[in-house]
């Protein structure tokens, strides 16, 4: 994309930390000038025969959190429940890789499910040695890696081909990212001053991150026409330097790619009480207006920025320009001079309900009601799912995970026709 916001995945709610990260961008938020120039490259990256990934230390496959797979075509089940890491407020799923082409396949679970975020990136330690997926190739020795930067680190890996297979829906010969993937050497010096350093299931705080944010591809033109530093890079032999990347090339949200139900994602999940919920349990519909059980209704559809994907909110009497609704976020992330805390978290020795307008490019707007309770007792009594779970940011609003529940948010695609015309847009 242009300006794109890869935003705070697995943000760290443990039971022995109160810590806390909200909003952030991939590659300092911003880019240069050049992003939106034609989505051309200079060194077109072809995929290579298939080699073996090189797995990680650390990283885990297990199953003790598998979403079972939707019988329902185009919806794919969702969960917020108790994982390894502690992490509160995780929307987690089960996503289906293939060798491209081929029946060879495998499903992971504990895969983060993320609106602010663009792509599919899984811990290499977690594929078994069978699912041999091609490289992307710049030239005809060297591969294409990625650094990715999130809110709360980053990571590093190399860019592969697969089928990524959802509810029905199959995504063919797709770019993901394959964290830790040794094909590619250690981070270059300019990704790895990213913060922490997310190569395992542990520090990931899962096994991989599917990015459904509003833009198709997780730079765009951008990387398609300058070399920038913390996106692609050209590795040979260990070493490697920044390079551009065709935008159909690139780390590609897999919804973009699917033959139907393509323009864009419905999250529900429902509503829970002031306490929280040990479990949570809702679906992941796919397009938007494509089908009787992903319409629109009377939802309320607010534009966003073309380029960075952006809404405006109005809170406390200011305006915060950079806000987006993001169900990769732990917490809803917002400043305030007058709010407790404890930590990074907010910790109100009486819950409070708060009201913001959230305002688009289109000139619509909504104003919405939330709740924001104790954090120390929040986590104290062991649920996993919250509605109130709030924390400080700085200039910007973060509708995280807490937005969701009781509502339908749509996130519709850039350019995708939609009955409410063309993303991106939020909808709820």
């Amino acid at each position: 994309m242009t300006i794109r916001i890869l935003t705070t995945l697995a943000l760290a709610f443990s039971l022995t930390a109160l810590t806390a990260c909200g909003g952030g961008g991939s590659s300092a938020t911003t880019t240069p000038a050049a992003a939106s120039a034609p989505a051309t490259a200079s060194a077109p990256a072809t995929a290579s025969a298939a080699a073996p990934a090189s797995a990680a230390s650390g990283a885990s496959s297990t199953t003790s959190n598998a979403v079972p797979q939707s019988t329902t075509p185009n919806v794919q089940n969702v969960q917020v429940t108790s994982t390894p890491t502690g992490t509160r407020n995780m929307l987690q799923t089960s996503v289906t890789i293939c060798v491209p082409g081929t029946s060879t396949c495998q499903t992971i679970d504990r895969i983060q499910v993320d609106t602010g975020s663009q792509g599919l990136r899984i811990v290499a330690s977690g594929l078994d040695a069978s699912i041999a997926l091609p490289l992307l190739q710049s030239g005809s020795n060297a591969v294409v890696g990625e650094c990715a930067v999130f809110g709360t680190g980053y990571t590093w890996g190399a860019v592969r081909q697969a089928d990524v297979r959802m509810a029905g829906q199959v995504a063919a010969s797709t770019s993901i990212q394959l964290i830790a993937d040794t094909a590619t050497g250690s981070a270059p010096t300019d990704c790895s001053q990213s913060g922490l350093l997310m190569l395992t299931a542990s520090s990931l705080r899962g096994n991989g991150i599917l990015g459904v944010g509003p833009f198709t591809a997780d730079c765009g033109a951008g990387c398609a026409t300058s070399a920038m530093p913390r996106w692609y890079y050209t590795c040979t032999g260990g070493t490697c330097v920044n390079g551009t990347l065709a935008v159909a090339q690139q780390v590609t949200n897999p919804i973009a790619n699917f033959p139907a139900d393509n323009n864009g994602v419905l999250i529900e999940l429902p509503a829970i009480a002031a306490t929280g919920a040990s479990s949570v349990t809702g679906t992941m519909t796919f397009g938007i207006g494509s089908q009787a059980n992903n319409l629109l209704g009377a939802a309320t559809v607010l534009k966003s920025n073309s380029l960075t994907g952006y809404v405006s909110t109005n809170f406390s009497g200011s305006n915060y320009g950079s806000s987006f609704i993001d169900s990769g976020s732990n917490g809803l992330f917002f400043p305030s001079t007058t709010l407790a805390k404890c930590g990074a978290w907010y910790c109100l020795a009486t819950p409070q309900t708060l009201s913001a307008t959230i305002n688009s490019s289109s000139g619509a707007s909504s104003a919405v009601s939330f709740d924001v309770g104790q954090s120390t007792s929040l986590i104290a009594s062991g649920n996993y799912a919250f509605n109130n779970l709030a924390g400080a940011a700085s200039g910007f609003f973060d509708w995280g995970l807490p937005f969701f529940y009781g509502r339908r948010v749509f996130t519709a695609l850039e350019g995708r026709m939609t009955p409410a015309g063309t993303g991106p847009f939020y909808a709820f």
